[in-house]
């Protein structure tokens, strides 16, 4: 692997540790506004960045590189309303997929065939990210200002939990 590929995955790496404290301090504000459900919601998707930041980690040093962590910049910490913390996930999200599809320029144009295979789990994943994110969004947009729809959608997003899938 070349330093490019290496420098680049180390960074996607401290981006998916910077997306769980994003995740985090979405759910702090969740807990804030006392929606529990919502809270859980990003709690949840701030553990699945984790596994996405350890699953890197690993990688590197299955291949004989050393991981080296970033410091983390301050994440958005206030929002004006749910729907805008799930825009800002979902941006968020936008953001993540174009750093995965750069990767994956990279490890082609350096016919990196390892690192080409890994990283088509993270851009499957990325797929799915932006679906559940857009469909939420959809969800608040239509149920807009009856706080049965949202507190029923809070009450579902309690429910929510992360399983590591089988490697």
């Amino acid at each position: 692997m070349k330093d490019e590929l290496f420098n680049a995955l180390n960074e996607q790496m401290n981006f998916e540790f910077y997306s769980a404290h994003v995740y985090l301090a979405m759910a702090a504000y969740c807990s804030g506004e006392s929606l529990d459900g919502f809270a859980n919601f990003f709690l949840v998707q701030a553990e699945e960045e984790r596994f996405h930041a350890m699953k890197i980690y690993r990688f590197l040093n299955d291949r004989d590189k050393r991981a080296t962590l970033a410091a983390l910049k301050e994440p958005k910490n206030e929002y004006s309303s749910m729907l805008d913390a799930f825009e800002h996930a979902y941006a968020h999200e936008q953001q993540n997929t174009k750093k995965f599809y750069h990767l994956a320029d990279i490890a082609l144009d350096e016919r990196e065939h390892a690192t080409i295979y890994f990283l088509k789990w993270f851009i499957d994943e990325q797929v799915e990210e932006e679906a559940l994110f857009s469909n939420i969004i959809s969800k608040l947009k239509r149920i807009e200002k009856d706080s049965n729809a949202f507190y029923m959608l809070d009450a579902e997003f309690a429910a929510r939990s992360f399983t590591a899938p089988a490697e």
